[in-house]
């Protein structure tokens, strides 16, 4: 999986008062709204995409695609409610960005017996570990987007720094939900490196 937001030189203030202030209505309402229905059925594709994994070993292309688009659709509006990129996230499944991008790629076998241990046992091995460290990034991430929300207001700069971990936060979720989500065998490191 490859997982970017590009950093960009300058920020919108206006953009950036616009989002804080309506956000929740013209952003986070009516994409939020569209992506509970697509999830459902996302989610009856992926227990579809299990039935099939257990008989065949192979997870189906074209309901791996959807939840490739779907995943691309949540990237480039969480990317802008925690203002890591300008501009209005694409609706749709097959919306472009120019500032997020994420690569997956189609594995061609998925092992049964990873799939059943994932099943039983994956809250004790992955949700548990993931989750607990996930969860302090998460805290030290608002902290760091107040920060960044300051400095964007004040000279149109994100901190780097900030960018770097709050991406590379959303991009171990990602990794996370991929392997619980059947669509990958690799064990998610515990990483927020774009290549581990």
């Amino acid at each position: 999986m490859k997982l970017t937001v590009t950093y960009q030189e300058r920020y919108s203030r206006s953009e950036l008062l616009l989002r804080s202030i309506f956000g929740v209505f013209y952003i986070v309402m009516p994409h939020f709204f569209l992506l509970i229905f697509m999830g459902i059925w996302g989610s009856i594709l992926s227990f579809i995409a299990l039935i099939s994994i257990l008989l065949t070993g192979r997870y189906p292309e074209s309901m791996f695609e959807y939840q490739v688009q779907l995943l691309r659709w949540q990237l480039r509006v969480n990317s802008r409610i925690q203002n890591l990129s300008d501009g209005y996230p694409a609706f749709g499944l097959n919306g472009t960005d120019e500032y997020t991008s994420l690569e997956i790629e189609y594995p061609e076998r998925i092992s049964r017996g990873t799939t059943l241990l994932r099943l039983f046992f994956g809250i004790f091995y992955v949700i548990l570990p993931h989750g607990f460290i996930l969860y302090f990034r998460v805290l030290w991430g608002v902290i760091l987007q107040i920060y960044a929300w300051v400095s964007v207001l004040f000279s149109t700069k994100f901190p780097e720094s900030a960018h770097t971990f709050l991406v590379g936060t959303l991009r171990w979720q990602f990794r996370v939900n991929l392997y619980m989500g059947n669509m990958t065998d690799v064990y998610p490191p515990f990483s927020s490196k774009e290549e581990v």
